[in-house]
């Protein structure tokens, strides 16, 4: 290891260490390098600007987040809800199905898990809450079950890994569809078995009349996820110009069949997406400043040799990965491991014949599963934050739907043909 690349390797932990901002941190990492290094910044910045953010597929990403926060509005959700309370009414435990089936829907419109928690999340803890389901799971049902929305189509995440893979974007979309289902099944199953135990209650099954009219004021929001994946598959649009079109159809959903928005609710809709665009886009910078460090220092060559003179077994290649992925997700942010941690991986992930599309949803769903992981998933805080319930119970709760989802996870990891058959079938791979 160089001077420079063991400064920065110190830099980066004490930022870590002192709770600073992780994108910052790893701009102040690269700063040191470069000049220990003697390095010319500028020409770094115009390699990192050239490579990344001329890179088509990354505009879909402020489309999607555009998307999620129109979606995000009170009226949408709560269509999502009464349709899905509809589906699951009549069983014990309804309230935690409901909460299931509902991040599924919802994760078609938004594709991000911080948006169904703290969105959809709300209604289902409060509901949950005042049925008397107990304050500790009603929050860890929800945090875990708002994971699967980067799994199901669309998908941030699964955006960027294709922007960092070369991946296809419709092939990953496809994929992450019977991963999606095969969690939401497994929790609620869990759902099934704490409700009989505990002895929670069964709603009242609504009529089928009523269900009718739940489901045609649905409808609009329910298309959401069919026009964009129909335009992706039938070719007629890229995936960046299907995000634009969910978000120009989130915006005639919101005004027209709900009138659920204003043009005053648009414009604090469009600044909270400015706001969430620039902080993607200054942790995607700041990663590409670590990457450029890492391939100049031939950092992703040592560590496939390091690991193929380990193992050459694709399956151990995988368990050593999730088992990494699964330590790092306890304590840092997903899109840090997302960034830096997983470039490092795809090429070894490649030599060993692995599918980058297989590859891309065994660790999309393992750092989603972080999202919920103690000491410092975000989807803990979120939840105890909305609902005002302690971390200390939700923690105690959280860890029976985490052996569910890492259940799906060894699945997915061992069987790929769970993730490839979809892609597959419609010729994509």
């Amino acid at each position: 290891m160089s001077t420079a690349l063991f400064a920065t390797l110190i830099i980066f932990i004490l930022i870590f260490l002192l709770r600073m901002p992780i994108s910052l941190g790893m701009l102040a990492a690269g700063c040191v390098y470069f000049l220990i290094n003697g390095s010319d910044m500028g020409s770094v910045a115009n390699h990192v600007m050239n490579t990344y953010y001329s890179n088509y597929v990354i505009i879909a990403v402020p489309l999607f987040i555009f998307t999620a926060n129109v979606m995000n509005s009170g009226k949408v959700t709560e269509m999502v809800f009464k349709f899905a309370s509809g589906l699951s009414g009549g069983k014990r435990g309804a309230l935690g199905h409901v909460n299931v089936i509902a991040s599924l829907i919802f994760s078609g419109m938004t594709g991000s898990a911080i948006a169904d928690a703290s969105g959809l999340g709300k209604m289902e803890i409060d509901a949950m809450k005042k049925a008397g389901y107990d304050d500790g799971f009603s929050c860890a049902i929800t945090a875990a079950s708002a994971t699967i929305g980067p799994i199901f189509p669309p998908s941030i995440p699964l955006v960027m890994y294709a922007m960092l893979s070369g991946a296809s974007v419709g092939a990953l979309f496809l994929g992450g569809m019977i991963p999606a289902i095969l969690v939401c099944v497994a929790l609620m199953i869990y759902v099934s078995v704490v409700s009989k135990a505990r002895n929670y209650p069964a709603e009242e099954r609504i009529p089928f009349r009523q269900f009718i009219r739940f489901t045609l004021q649905a409808i609009p929001a329910l298309l959401t996820p069919a026009i964009l994946l129909a335009g992706i598959y039938t070719g007629i649009m890229t995936p960046t110009e299907a995000g634009a079109v969910a978000a120009i159809y989130a915006i005639i959903v919101a005004f027209l069949a709900y009138k659920a928005m204003s043009f005053k609710g648009l414009i604090a809709i469009v600044k909270d997406t400015i706001k969430d665009t620039g902080s993607v886009s200054l942790m995607v910078g700041a990663a590409s400043v670590i990457s450029y460090i890492v391939a100049r220092e031939q950092v992703a060559t040592k560590v496939g040799d390091l690991v193929l003179g380990f193992t050459t077994n694709p399956y151990v290649f995988l368990l050593i990965v999730n088992v990494i992925i699964l330590i790092l997700g306890m304590f840092i942010d997903t899109s840090t491991i997302q960034l830096v941690f997983v470039p490092i991986m795809i090429p070894i992930a490649s030599a060993l014949g692995i599918n980058l599309v297989h590859f891309g949803l065994v660790v999309t769903l393992n750092m989603m599963i972080g999202l919920s992981t103690p000491p410092f998933g975000m989807l803990l805080f979120i939840t105890a934050g909305i609902s005002g319930t302690s971390l200390k119970s939700i923690m105690k709760e959280i860890m029976w739907p985490i052996a569910a989802m890492l259940a799906v996870l060894l699945v997915i990891t061992f069987i790929p043909d769970v993730v490839l058959f979809l892609p597959r079938l419609v010729g994509m791979l």
